[in-house]
């Protein structure tokens, strides 16, 4: 292959490049333009015009709406999922991987289960645990069952980055006198911290997102998240569009910048190379 044809630009990838560009951008700059308007503006020069007097105004009204508490809530929901989901899937993951009793083989194949289970379908059950436990209207009672449909997904990632992990490095630890639990934290840890914080990121996001769940379980304005009361901003004689999608624009912010500082991690961890 001649050094000519090596650097000739791809047209027909750039091309596509572009196309895939402008589709994911223009939703992204309509949610700006209309996050700054007037609602007068917005109703009387239409959904595509620009914003010819922009104001903060969406901003103020996001914020008293109760935006913060909303974002309190959410931000100690998503950390309680992300440890508690931690917490329970290193563990079991390494179990799984390390033992070969029927045991382990039989509770993988549980979790890899739950993969068929939507929650819509779980949806009664579990709102009838939750009364049970006496649980509702908590911060618990999102928390709990966002973790256990997580679980699943999360325990088959990281079971399959500690599968790379050589034997004669297990044995290597074994020689040295190393017990189970020594080697999960100077072994297993540090060499899938990729996996783990691929993981962290999916348990966030998917607690940060969550909405079945805490429409079921909650009640109270106190103990609301974002995804519910984005639904503030509708009521029966219509909706404060760009209100609305100021309060998304600030939803998803902190989203946004969680995935630029860590998009590298979450792709080597779905990848399948761990922290390699």
């Amino acid at each position: 292959m001649s050094r000519h044809s090596a650097t000739r630009p791809n047209w027909v990838a750039g091309g596509l490049a572009m196309l895939w560009l402008v589709i994911t951008a223009v939703p992204v700059l309509t949610m700006l333009s209309w996050a700054f308007q007037f609602r007068t503006d917005f109703v009387d020069h239409g959904p595509i015009s620009l914003p010819l007097r922009p104001t903060l105004s969406n901003f103020t009204a996001v914020i008293d709406s109760g935006f913060l508490t909303y974002l309190k809530n959410t931000v100690i929901v998503t950390i309680a999922c992300v440890a508690l989901t931690l917490a329970i899937a290193i563990p079991a993951a390494y179990a799984i991987v390390r033992s070969h009793s029927w045991l382990a083989g039989t509770a993988f194949r549980v979790f890899l289960l739950g993969l068929a289970i939507p929650a819509q379908a779980v949806i009664i059950p579990v709102y009838l645990l939750v009364v049970r436990l006496q649980l509702y209207d908590t911060v618990w009672a999102i928390v709990l069952p966002t973790v256990a449909f997580g679980l699943p997904l999360v325990i088959l990632v990281l079971a399959g980055s500690l599968r790379d992990i050589t034997r004669d490095m297990y044995e290597a630890m074994t020689v040295d006198g190393a017990g189970a639990f020594r080697m999960l934290v100077n072994l297993v840890i540090p060499l899938s911290r990729g996996s783990i914080t691929a993981v962290g990121i999916f348990a966030a996001l998917h607690a940060w997102n969550g909405f079945i769940f805490p429409l079921v379980v909650t009640r109270s304005a106190e103990n609301r998240v974002l995804t519910i009361g984005l639904q503030g901003f509708r009521t029966e004689y219509g909706i404060n569009i760009p209100a609305m999608m100021m309060a998304v624009l600030l939803s998803a912010l902190p989203v946004f910048v969680l995935y630029v500082l860590a998009r590298r991690w979450l792709v080597a961890g779905f990848a399948g190379v761990g922290g390699k």
